[in-house]
């Protein structure tokens, strides 16, 4: 392993330990690099299911060989697989919406042929409706993980083994203030989480029960440790309040050897950096500490959008992928949006997000809440102005469409069209 390149297995023999303002630099640095916003990219997690019976557990023995099977696959996105056996397809840095599109569609074609050859489906729901968690991912990450997160209760087994979600992400922004400087960009992207998650919450059962969430798995993380989940608060700017949240929060485990590894608690990343913990930390374990993070929208040289359900459908992803990029980088519509998300963000209170009441509304009513769909409606209706300066396809500007007329206009998200969690074949990726 070359030095600095984070492995599963713990640092490099040879790294040089970390002080803390090399580390304060290297997060103020690494984590919001500004520049023109041309880039855009997407993470989509689907969850894996039989083609035929969606409501049956897929054996583990029948999961790893449809994984080999995909990864064999030639793709343009890089593959990996969650705990729970679920797939994510993370697309390279694209130039333009389009460009991000296509790539991740005939990536999604190859995957589904793939898997269609074994008997199973992709399903873009946000938490599975039937399964309890089980975790087929047996490694020392996995198990430090689950150890640290059982401390703050079950929901940390279920976000790890059977969620799923659409991840968007945008370039930081420029260094300039303005509709697309990195401050506002940062800003709006959690004035509008909410937003975005009463838009697409699509995960209103578990293990075969209504749960009385729209997006239970936006309640599942608004319930883990708050250290971990919370945005950053107060008022120090984007990159002075990151690193402070960075360093203040507990490391998730210290890694070393095969496992099993040291699982702290309460040890932050400042203090580890002082003296304590079992050896010194190294950049490479800054860099795993920043993936053990899990804030609505963390920031990672680009702004990753955290909060949104995985969608419905063969081209349910399009949606939000395509409106959240913009009303990012369109001056007009992220102007726009800014001035429509603001005030619904001042009456929410100072509790940061995902905990707020604003955003536990979006979660638990979806578009039902007034206030929330308002602010849909106005958001989209940029949206779709926005598309066709920024070289958006028919298809897409069609998708997007029937998305705002079928939910958007009606007060509804898609968690109010998914039939119960019997053994009715919604897992299959189509909707009613």
């Amino acid at each position: 392993m070359p030095p600095h390149t984070l492995g599963q297995h713990g640092p490099p023999a040879d790294a040089a330990p970390l002080g803390e303002e090399e580390a304060e630099d290297l997060l103020r640095g690494i984590c919001f690099k500004t520049g023109p916003p041309r880039t855009v990219g997407v993470e989509l997690e689907w969850l894996v299911h039989d083609r035929e019976h969606p409501e049956a557990a897929v054996p583990h023995d029948r999961l790893r060989a449809s994984a080999d099977a995909v990864r064999a696959t030639p793709l343009d996105a890089a593959l990996t697989f969650e705990p729970g056996g679920q797939l994510e397809l993370s697309s390279q840095p694209a130039g333009s919406l389009m460009a991000c599109v296509d790539t991740m569609a005939a990536d999604l074609a190859s995957v589904r042929a793939t898997l269609g050859r074994a008997g199973l489906a992709l399903a873009g729901i946000g938490v599975d409706p039937w399964q309890p968690p089980r975790r087929l991912l047996r490694e020392p990450r996995y198990d430090a993980m689950e150890t640290a997160l059982d401390r703050s209760g079950s929901a940390g087994r279920a976000m790890m083994c059977t969620s799923a979600s659409v991840q968007v992400c945008l370039d930081a922004g420029e260094e300039e203030p303005g509709p697309l400087g990195y401050g506002r960009r940062w800003q709006l992207a959690h004035l509008l989480g909410a937003v975005l998650v009463a838009a697409f919450a699509n995960s209103p059962f578990r293990q075969g029960r209504r749960t009385g969430w729209r997006s239970t798995r936006q309640s599942l993380w608004a319930e883990l440790d708050p250290a971990r989940t919370l945005a950053p608060g107060g008022r120090l700017a984007p990159r002075d309040a990151w690193s402070a949240h960075v360093l203040a929060t507990p490391v998730m485990c210290v890694r070393g050897g095969d496992g099993p590894w040291d699982v702290p608690e309460g040890l932050t990343f400042r203090d580890w950096i002082r003296g304590s913990g079992p050896r010194p930390p190294v950049r490479s374990d800054l860099d795993y500490h920043l993936t053990t993070l899990f804030p609505p929208v963390r920031p990672r040289g680009h702004l990753e959008l955290r909060m949104i359900d995985a969608q419905t459908g063969t081209d349910g992803w399009l949606v939000p992928l395509a409106v959240t990029t913009a009303l990012f980088d369109d001056p007009e519509a992220a102007e726009t949006v800014y001035r429509t998300v603001k005030p619904l963000a001042e009456t929410a209170g100072p509790a940061a997000a995902p905990r707020n009441p604003l955003w536990t509304a979006a979660a638990r009513d979806g578009l039902s809440d007034p206030e929330l769909a308002g602010a849909a409606a106005a958001c989209f209706e940029a949206a779709l102005e926005a598309l066709p300066r920024m070289g958006a396809s028919d298809h897409v500007l069609a998708t997007v469409a029937a998305f705002q007329e079928r939910y958007v206009a009606r007060g509804r998200c898609p968690a109010d069209d998914l039939p119960g969690p019997g053994p009715a074949p919604h897992g299959r990726g189509s909707a009613r």
